[in-house]
């Protein structure tokens, strides 16, 4: 027996997320955690599928996420790597 297509179940929303979606994942996450992607969506009220949630939190909506130009210690360290591995 194979399971059905994560996002391809009847009546889950797929396209881009709102803002109030946004919230409401980040609002569960932070009072009950994540331990259980495929069940927390119906448990937080999305219609969306644990994948699409998991992506969305790890991608976009945690707070750990560094985003913005590399540090000049940072270029160095990629420029160093590539000269001793080169493209693979």
């Amino acid at each position: 027996m194979v399971r059905a297509p994560c996002c391809e179940k009847m009546g889950l929303k797929k396209g881009p997320w709102t803002p109030e979606e946004d919230q409401v994942l980040v609002d569960y996450i932070h009072r009950y955690g994540h331990a259980n992607w495929r069940a927390l969506p119906k448990q937080a009220g999305l219609l969306r599928c644990g994948k699409s949630c998991r992506l969305r939190w790890v991608n976009y909506l945690r707070p750990d996420i560094k985003r913005g130009n590399f540090t000049r210690e940072e270029q160095e360290t990629i420029i160093r790597l590539h000269g001793m591995l080169g493209n693979r």
